[in-house]
């Protein structure tokens, strides 16, 4: 007994629609483990991660905390968001906008000794940064400088 055509396409287009959430579903899966979640210390003190799971930590460095190992490579300093602090360790080239006091996102995950591990530093600046270079200049000079970029 042979399939009419238009059965035949709607058994194709059902076999397409599973294939097509299949593959869905499993890139959803294999991207969860990539997925890098964004804590403020308050909430990593409160609900740590586990220990292999990569995350993202943000506040802002406590003064008085950063602190230079004997290697000269590794930095140590605390993260804090006003409610809780959160040790870092770092190994590496520190952004040159990183300074005690201001904001910085650490990419890593926590150590079992409650320390957060960072593979990787982002500074941030606020609003009224402005380049070294252009420290010295009047708005005037600035502006023009701007301009001649365009």
């Amino acid at each position: 007994m042979a399939v009419k055509a238009k059965h035949q396409r709607l058994v194709l287009l059902v076999i397409a629609l599973v294939v097509l959430i299949g593959a869905g579903l499993l890139a959803a899966w294999a991207l969860r483990n990539q997925a890098s979640y964004f804590y403020v210390p308050s909430e990593i003190v409160a609900n740590p991660p586990d220990p292999d799971r990569g995350v993202r930590l943000g506040g802002m460095v406590e003064k008085g905390s950063l602190r230079t190992e004997r290697d000269g490579v590794t930095i140590g300093f605390v993260v804090q968001d006003g409610t809780a602090r959160v040790p870092v360790r770092f190994s590496g080239i520190v952004p040159s906008l990183f300074v005690e006091g201001s904001g910085v996102v650490a990419e890593g995950r926590m150590g079992g000794d409650g320390t957060f591990i960072a593979d990787n530093l982002l500074a941030k600046h606020d609003e009224n940064y402005v380049p070294r270079e252009m420290q010295e200049m009047t708005s005037a000079q600035a502006d023009k400088v701007v301009a001649e970029t365009k």
